[in-house]
């Protein structure tokens, strides 16, 4: 059902492969009608199409262009990117060669007519393919079953043509007194090429776009974009504007109807993987039929085999597609970076990559970046304050849940100490709790005695003695209404089975109903208590010798729950708008930096997004990181949710860092990214495009506690940003493995 790239070429395999099968193309349109002008194939799509079927593999490349540079234009400035290699063709084209296979084999195409519905056919065929598109009838018809997830983005966009060829694929912003605008072009034939305009909703409504119509938008357009265009026109051909819409289904088959193609998934133009998912799709699929001739089984190991790769191009997808949908924080980039930035945007194109790609254009960017001859982003010095980093990796807070009434003991000595002789620049502790009270678990450490302060001050003076150069950060915190649980691993957020101490909030609201107790609301004096708690354990780490200070002021525990709509309802002078919910948080910060010594740095951490509806919004997150700047932050280190526990985050790699590129880009502060960064190749990634200023890792660093020193390692890089201690140069190289004759 479908007789688009991705239904046809299901079709031919599936004849292809069993010549005794009786195939039937259902498609309304005519065989001329097609959305789009050129269609982009990679390498690897091509190399699956050679293996299944060469007649259609040579015939693509009779007509197919190639080339291997990015333009990217921006004020004026264009910069070349090489090394990428790109496979174009007609979408007519496309199909008549689909088209022409189809026939040849035997199928039978029937055009201008509308398939019946999929239950029909279904009770008459061992199989029906669905690939009728992204607005499937099957798919509705049956969503029920396959529970499709269509989320609608936030631009407009439109497939325009022009009638020459591009001399690299090229993106251009526009920055019109309406808002900013952006050019997809590229060549799809020797004299041909796609033109993709794309804007925001409301820019696109402000310019005026609503009210023109397919002529008038085509027109308008060409004059936008004249300078790319050399002043040729634009054409269209049943152009029309609309907002992308990313198709999620929980099912892909039902029975013996199958989704493929847009039916199924999408993946937004701007990464060229729509009619690329498509084919393979169709590859998949006939590859499972051949291999298991039971249709249910067949289906049931296509969508094992194609689920985690679709997954993983529509997370890469949505990166991009978020990248243009922010476009405006992008463009006071220089040039260079932000060009960049927009290559790297769905986290597949990095900076090694580039580096492989196109050296000389990747060490211009080094070098703007300021990094020393032969030095990695990563191993770039940073300044906060009176305190310079050596390197740009920071060891994530992780809490531990092995103290004993909050004095850390030698399991904190040797993890800690263990990460800073790993080589980062700046290792955090867990959170340390401000008072008894303040604790999540009684496992938690805390600052709130000289005992505690005491058992500090022996960690640190390890770090400074046996690290040097290497700066170690203390969290502090108050667990709010999450506090009074069990240790990790006993029972995430679950309340002690016994022995549990009263909890207090913003409001009066138990983390989950039912299971953790109501918190008593801080009234005037309760709130005058935590901030003296605050600067009393401040005093306590100055004391103790830490080189910088963050303030927890995310993931549901106190100072967030004042911050979120969703856990503070509050009806005085702490509750209401932002500004209001403001206010606590930043009396504490004002009484903890009075009290910490003016050449260290503090930092605060946020929950840029609570990830459930009615919660902290981007606007929001800006706002928040503003005012703790204005009130002295050196940095906000972004991470996001656990504030409320139906939160639906969208995890991923790095899926933190878009709100640490927004905070630092809009609100002009430095930010410290955090979230699913698990390599150092990341790491220079994020650097280099302007997303963060260090970035933070976690889970790594328990899998390696020198992730920074074999991170130098891997990169040959051996110079101050990354000492071994003495007693473990040898090391410094990986050990040989296998036998050596």
């Amino acid at each position: 059902m479908g007789g688009g790239p991705g239904g046809l070429y299901a079709a031919a395999l599936l004849k292809r492969l069993d010549p005794t099968r009786e195939v039937t193309v259902w498609e309304r349109n005519a065989p001329s009608d097609t959305f789009g002008f050129g269609v982009v194939l990679s390498d690897e799509t091509l190399g699956g199409i050679r293996d299944a079927d060469p007649v259609v593999y040579e015939a693509l490349g009779r007509d197919m262009v190639r080339w291997d540079d990015i333009d990217v234009v921006h004020r004026g400035h264009r910069t070349t990117s090489t090394g990428h290699v790109f496979a174009a063709l007609g979408r007519r084209r496309l199909l008549e060669i689909l088209h022409a296979r189809c026939a040849d084999l035997g199928v039978r195409l029937r055009f201008r007519t509308e398939a019946p519905p999929a239950d029909v056919l279904a009770a008459g065929h061992d199989l029906v393919v669905a690939a009728d598109g992204v607005h499937s009838r099957t798919r509705e018809t049956h969503a029920d079953h396959f529970r499709p997830t269509i989320t609608t983005h936030r631009c407009r966009y439109i497939w325009l043509a022009a009638d020459f060829a591009f001399d690299a694929f090229r993106f251009e912003t526009a920055e019109t007194e309406y808002g900013v605008m952006q050019l997809h072009a590229y060549p799809y034939g020797p004299a041909a090429s796609t033109a993709i305009v794309e804007m925001r909703e409301e820019v696109w409504r402000a310019a005026g776009f609503d009210e023109l119509d397919e002529a008038e938008s085509t027109v308008r357009c060409a004059k936008i974009f004249a300078e790319a265009l050399g002043g040729r026109e634009l054409r269209s051909h049943r152009s029309a504007w609309t907002a992308f819409r990313t198709v999620v289904n929980e099912h892909w088959s039902h029975g013996n109807t199958v989704l493929i193609g847009d039916a199924a998934h999408t993946a937004h133009f701007s990464i060229g993987s729509g009619t690329k998912l498509a084919v393979e799709d169709a590859l998949a699929l006939a590859h499972s039929l051949r291999d298991h001739p039971d249709p249910t089984e067949a289906l049931t190991a296509y969508e094992a085999e194609r689920r985690p790769v679709v997954e993983s191009t529509q997370r890469a997808a949505t990166a991009s597609l978020r990248w243009f949908e922010e476009l405006a924080g992008h463009v006071d980039r220089p040039p260079r970076r932000f060009a960049f930035d927009l290559l790297t945007r769905s986290r597949r194109v990095t900076h090694a990559n580039l580096r492989l790609r196109d050296p000389a254009f990747t060490a211009t960017v080094e070098r703007d970046f300021g990094c020393p001859p032969g030095t990695p982003p990563m191993f770039t010095p940073f300044r906060l304050r009176g305190l310079t980093l050596r390197n740009r990796v920071v060891v994530s807070p992780m809490d531990m849940y092995v103290a004993e009434d909050g004095v850390p003991g030698d399991f904190h000595l040797v993890h800690l100490g263990s990460r800073a002789l790993g080589g980062a620049g700046l290792v955090m502790t867990e959170m340390v709790c401000v008072s008894p009270e303040g604790r999540i678990t009684p496992g938690c450490t805390g600052l709130w005695t000289d005992e505690q302060a005491a058992a500090w001050a022996r960690i640190t003076g390890f770090v400074h003695a046996q690290a040097p150069g290497t700066a170690l950060g203390v969290q502090l915190g108050h667990s709010g209404r999450k506090g009074s649980t069990r240790r990790m691993w006993e029972g995430i957020d679950q309340p002690l089975p016994e022995g549990n101490w009263p909890l207090v909030a913003a409001s009066p609201l138990p983390y989950r109903p039912g299971v953790n107790q109501t918190p008593r609301a801080l009234d005037r004096a309760g709130l005058t208590t935590v901030r003296e708690e605050f600067t009393a354990a401040a005093r306590r780490a100055a004391h103790a010798g830490f080189d910088l200070l963050e303030l927890h002021c995310a993931h549901g525990y106190l100072l967030s729950g004042f911050l979120s709509p969703l856990t503070n309802h509050r009806t005085d002078a702490y509750g209401g708008d932002l500004a209001a919910r403001l206010r606590f948080p930043l009396e504490v910060f004002d009484a903890v930096r009075e009290v910490w010594p003016e050449e260290r740095p503090m930092t605060v951490r946020i929950s840029a997004t609570d990830w459930a509806e009615g919660g902290t919004s981007d606007e929001d997150a800006v706002a928040i990181a503003r005012a703790f700047a204005a009130h002295g932050a050196d940095a906000v280190d972004v991470s996001t949710g656990q504030v409320v526990p139906d939160e639906a985050p969208a995890y991923g790699r790095s899926y933190q860092t878009p709100y640490a590129d927004r905070i630092r880009n809009e609100a002009g502060v430095p930010v410290i990214a955090v979230g699913a960064i698990s390599s150092w190749d990341d790491v220079n990634s994020l650097l280099l495009a302007g997303r963060a200023d260090l970035c933070a890792l976690a889970r790594p660093h328990l899998y390696d506690p020198h992730w920074t020193l074999h991170a130098a390692a891997e990169q040959d890089y051996e110079g101050p940003a990354a000492p071994w201690p003495a007693p473990y140069r040898a090391g410094r190289r990986p050990p040989p493995t296998g036998r050596r004759n």
